[in-house]
């Protein structure tokens, strides 16, 4: 009896992995060739998406998400919505004045993007939003106007430096480097009374423009929140359901996520006037290469700025379009792909092309079904509400499920802009690098059909650079950074001109951002071979000894900041030893198992389940209950973001934080407290060594 129990598991397990090894190969290729990719259906997806503007909480985004879910059903994938009811900001009033001199007149802004000849969206321009930042504070302010650069701690300390205090005044910052949240919150800091952000024309303009040339026009503005939180503000750490908990608008105030100043965002043409009023020092370099409104001064005025913006809050229903392909063999493991849907104004890059991009793969896994595939992990389909707001409908989702992602998600892959230009850029977790270079190597580059991706992905930097994941910038931040859950973010292109502004439509993207919506097809390619890979090989494709040369490579940069500081990385550097023991010899359980170790493979499947939950869970490890300090929602003690820049990414946050406060203060506590953290980033690092490992101490 034992011996015939003994065969069968390996004749199971040898005629399983004969049949699926090779057919999964056969559909994941059949997935990326030519015949199943259709770039008119993805036209066609884009234009549908993109007729009207559709702001979280609009009648037109939520025609927007019955787009996506009828058509997510008409391919089969079983659909529905994911309703939240949140608080959500819109403009109600705002004004923008500027006093010069006598015997100059006022300047009064219109504070409007115009129309261009032939535009063939004139016809719904009235629908977009007046330009205003999301969860901008109400309010006026007037002063002298000074010029920051783009706001950042730094500009301050070099103004300081300069001995021009911006203490009264409404501060002119340029949009780059730093989240705009941030930058009105550090303008807050410095004791403006107010702050206006431009898109300067040497960074998003040119000497001609869109319709005609793909950079921004004089009255195009980039929207956008000021809120630096994550989720809605009023429910922090759990979901906005219909009849929920909810704080208060003072207590939101109170969190510091939110500006206590007013602020707007303006036009380049808007910007330029304004920085011909003020006088005073000349601008460092920084402040003034490139073209532009020739010389910038700093200020204080002579120019006197007088802004008044008045909004409402109001508790908007918000809709998460959920589709869901189950698993043949591990029913309870999920594999989950995300893009959202809201967008400021007609959203064709950011974020519909990614949208386009979605049903695409859901098409293409459509087509394998119908010629027998069937994935052997779940794979779930996201298209996430109120992104643009501060990843609202992404977070609440990952709020009201957390347990069983916590428990079953094996992987999070994340497109926003699909596309806004040439050039592959992906960001990811380590273990997932080696993946993402192995697919890149089987997708044909778009814009040279003679090479893959990954050719003109070295060609372009010598290497695979591969970003990490610690800005808060997508939908992926509630899976790593709250938590930790394996993650990705694919693109083409990098930044554009035209980004969120009115100008971000349908004809922008056909004339300039993809003509042949051949790169759109090639991040469908991409995306979806790393998720059929994760959903159908036996052994989940993860190699951790990629995040162990990562820490590595990151535990250096910090050794210069604790240099003759008194304090000592031994910790984390011996933490981060064992850790790469510990991937080297999962690494060696996998080949072993791959090899043909059938013995080690029981009839269930159970020793490669056991590997597999393993290799899952580690990443689940780099997470502290209390979360960073100050922070709590960002649990991620490796990445998460800069504390004054949203979008920057820095590894051990924590770590950072309290170095710069104990340079600040440089007490013996805060010195301490940077310690301490070093200590708790030691920690979490072994508990994922020891999760690797699989043994108990």
């Amino acid at each position: 009896m034992l011996k015939a129990v003994g065969f069968i598991s390996v004749a199971t397990s040898i005629y399983f992995l004969f049949l699926t090894l090779p057919q999964n190969s056969f559909y994941h290729s059949l997935f990326i060739s030519e015949s199943f990719s259709n770039n008119e259906s993805i036209s066609h997806h884009l234009y549908m998406l993109t007729r009207r503007p559709h702001i979280a909480g609009s009648e037109a985004n939520a025609e927007a998400a019955a787009y996506v879910l009828s058509t997510l059903t008409s391919y089969g994938v079983p659909s529905h919505i994911a309703p939240y009811y949140t608080a959500l900001t819109y403009p109600v009033s705002r004004s923008l004045t500027l006093t010069l001199p006598p015997p100059q007149p006022p300047l009064h802004f219109t504070l409007r993007q115009e129309i261009y000849d032939g535009d063939p969206y004139a016809d719904v321009a009235g629908e977009v939003e007046p330009t205003f930042h999301g969860y901008a504070k109400s309010g006026s302010a007037a002063g002298p106007a000074v010029y920051v650069n783009y706001g950042r701690v730094e500009d301050y300390a070099t103004l300081a430096g300069m001995g021009v205090n911006v203490s009264g005044a409404v501060v002119l910052a340029r949009y780059g480097e730093i989240y705009r949240g941030d930058i009105v919150l550090n303008a807050q800091a410095a004791g403006a009374v107010g702050a206006l952000i431009y898109t300067d024309r040497k960074d998003y303009g040119g000497e001609k423009w869109f319709p005609d040339d793909k950079w921004m026009p004089p009255s195009g503005v980039q929207v956008g929140s000021v809120y630096t939180g994550a989720g809605d503000p009023t429910t922090p750490g759990w979901p906005s359901t219909e009849e929920c908990e909810r704080i208060s608008e003072e207590e939101v105030e109170e969190s510091g996520e939110v500006p206590l100043i007013p602020s707007l965002p303006i036009s380049w043409a808007d910007g330029e006037a304004i920085i011909r009023s003020i006088g005073g020092q000349v601008a460092d370099e920084d402040g003034r290469e490139g073209k532009g409104a020739g010389v910038y001064r700093v200020g204080p005025g002579p120019g006197v700025v007088n802004l008044s913006y008045q909004g409402k809050q109001v508790i908007t229903k918000i809709e998460n379009v959920i589709g869901i392909i189950q698993g043949g063999v591990e029913p309870d493991r999920f594999v989950i792909l995300g893009n959202h849907r809201d967008a400021w104004t007609f959203g064709a890059a950011d974020p519909n092309s990614g949208t386009a991009c979605l049903l695409e793969v859901a098409q293409r896994m459509w087509k394998l079904q119908k010629k027998g595939w069937k994935p052997r992990r779940t794979i779930i389909f996201c298209n996430w509400d109120a992104e643009e707001y501060g990843l609202i409908g992404s977070v609440e989702w990952v709020e009201e499920n957390r347990q069983m992602l916590e428990s079953r998600a094996v992987a999070y892959l994340n497109v926003d802009v699909a596309v806004a230009g040439a050039g592959f850029d992906t960001s990811a977790t380590p273990q997932l690098d080696e993946l993402l270079v192995q697919s890149a190597k089987q997708v044909l580059d778009p814009d040279n059909s003679s090479q893959t991706i990954y050719d003109s992905w070295i060609s372009l930097t010598n290497s695979a650079e591969i970003g990490r994941l610690g800005g808060a910038g997508s939908d992926y931040s509630a899976f790593v950074q709250h938590i930790g859950v394996p993650s990705a973010d694919i693109a083409f292109g990098g930044s554009y001109p035209v980004y969120h502004s009115m100008y971000d439509d349908f004809v922008w993207m056909s004339k300039f951002g993809d003509p042949m919506f051949r790169r759109h097809a090639a991040v469908a390619s991409i995306w979806g071979l790393v998720a059929l890979r994760l959903a159908d090989d036996v052994i989940l494709p993860f190699n951790y000894l990629s995040y162990a040369h990562e820490l590595q490579k990151s535990v250096k940069q910090l050794e210069g900041q604790v240099l003759h500081r008194g304090l000592t990385l031994v910790p984390m550097i011996n933490s981060i030893n064992e850790f790469k023991k510990a991937a080297i010899h999962i690494n060696d359980e996998i080949k072993a198992l791959e090899a043909g170790s059938w013995t080690a493979m029981r009839k269930d499947g159970q020793e490669v389940s056991e590997l597999n939950d393993r290799l899952m869970m580690a990443e689940r490890a780099f997470t502290d209950p209390e979360g960073l300090k100050g922070r709590p929602w960002y649990k991620h003690l490796i990445y998460a973001p800069a504390k004054h820049n949203d979008y920057g990414s820095t590894s051990f946050p924590g770590i950072s934080d309290a170095i710069e406060k104990a340079k600040s203060l440089n007490t013996t506590e805060s010195w301490h407290s940077a310690q301490h953290e070093i200590w708790r980033v030691s920690r979490v690092i072994t508990q994922a060594s020891l999760c690797l490992k699989g043994d108990l101490t």
